[in-house]
């Protein structure tokens, strides 16, 4: 039920891919205390995008959750970009994220709503 979306102008090479994928389900499953079996994480690299007037490396992360709780979004955007900073060393301040509270009613999985 956690979706975290990630696009990026920047390449990265498979097994950058592959690792970053890993640590960001891991650790969005670890803050949302959600299980992991329901956290998936989309990565679109090479996506045109301009931030701050220029091409330089940047990313766009929408997370989205059933129950994302308000007080946790500041604790989420500090470590989402650290461990961004850590595997791309894209700079925090070149990340944008977009949280979003899902309602249960509007999220489908295995054939119903949670």
């Amino acid at each position: 039920m956690p979706l975290l979306k990630i696009q990026t102008n920047n390449d990265i090479d498979q097994a950058q891919q592959d690792s970053l994928l890993g640590n960001l389900s891991a650790l969005t499953a670890r803050e949302l205390g959600k299980p992991e079996r329901y956290v998936m994480v989309i990565l679109e690299t090479g996506t045109p995008m301009v931030f701050a007037g220029n091409d330089a490396p940047a990313m766009y992360l929408e997370l989205k959750s059933i129950g994302l709780p308000e007080q946790q979004t500041a604790a989420l955007s500090r470590n989402l970009s650290q461990a961004i900073v850590d595997e791309t060393g894209i700079p925090a301040e070149r990340i944008y994220i977009e949280f979003t509270n899902a309602p249960r009613h509007l999220w489908g999985w295995n054939g119903a709503t949670f």
